[in-house]
């Protein structure tokens, strides 16, 4: 059984008693293990998990998809809360600083801790590199190629490194694979490396469909046909449910909407999708 349901995403649902805010959360239950993939950017997902009967104490792992705050900023809260898990999973460089660029100005948008942090509460720290099964049917992936050249990312995106700042590349970014239905679910983050990328890259290295993807496809910034051809590609690969939260773009929202080829939706907060 996979069952996924959205503790943080931009938009709320019916469930008034949820806080929305811009983040991503999701709380992923797989053949009885719990899993925490992104933490949103504070506290308000720990509440919203305590408001639908959902505990994060003694999860199995937490994943962090980059190191962008409105994902990980929230790992503090629920270290300091003592919830969450023993293990966490991140793309490599992940401490690096990450800021968004506008002339002379630089908004800082990083995790806000480090490995001193991460001691302090005994939390095991994995970087992950290429592919990495973590349980039974549950594989975290990194190192996507850049085979669409339409799918660039921002500019404004910068990390700072010895050699000072550089165009941010998202080499931190990690999606995950769960085996579902004869193929696998894949939850992804903010997608920045470029959804098709990543999504033909985790169909090449697993070798089965893509039946499902769900999260953050950073297509709030891309125009009806790079749209349209991204959904026509990820139904090739097998895809038949693309849920989009966070940075997908109200534009996305309708296209999947509309679609014929696909069954999509929204995936906000409170809200689940249910697999056999």
């Amino acid at each position: 059984m996979l069952r996924i349901t959205a503790l943080m995403d931009n938009k709320p649902t019916e469930n008034k008693a949820l806080i929305a805010e811009h983040g991503l959360s999701l709380y992923v239950e797989h053949n009885g293990r719990r899993i925490l993939f992104d933490c949103g950017s504070g506290a308000n997902p720990q509440r919203n998990a305590h408001r639908l009967g959902i505990s994060l104490k003694d999860l199995d792992a937490v994943v962090i998809s980059h190191s962008h705050y409105d994902h990980a900023a929230g790992f503090r809260d629920l270290a300091e809360n003592q919830l969450g898990a023993p293990d966490l999973y991140t793309g490599p460089n992940f401490f690096e600083p990450k800021y968004a660029r506008e002339g002379v100005r630089y908004t800082d948008l990083s995790a806000g801790f480090g490995p001193d942090f991460l001691e302090r509460y005994q939390i095991r720290h994995h970087e992950v590199r290429g592919i990495q099964q973590i349980m039974p049917g549950v594989y975290l992936i990194s190192g996507f190629p850049r085979i669409h050249d339409f799918e660039q990312i921002p500019q404004r995106f910068v990390r700072k490194t010895a050699e000072g700042f550089l165009v941010d590349d998202f080499g931190d970014e990690i999606c995950m694979a769960l085996e579902a239905d004869g193929g696998f679910a894949v939850l992804v983050g903010c997608s920045h490396p470029g959804i098709l990328n990543m999504m033909t890259h985790v169909h090449q290295l697993l070798g089965k469909p893509i039946r499902a993807v769900f999260g953050g496809t950073h297509l709030v910034e891309a125009d009806g046909q790079r749209i349209d051809r991204t959904i026509r590609q990820l139904s090739d690969m097998g895809m038949e449910i693309l849920g989009l939260s966070h940075c997908s773009g109200d534009a996305a929202d309708c296209a999947i909407h509309n679609s014929t080829e696909i069954q999509g939706c929204h995936l906000g907060t409170g809200d689940s999708i249910f697999f056999d």
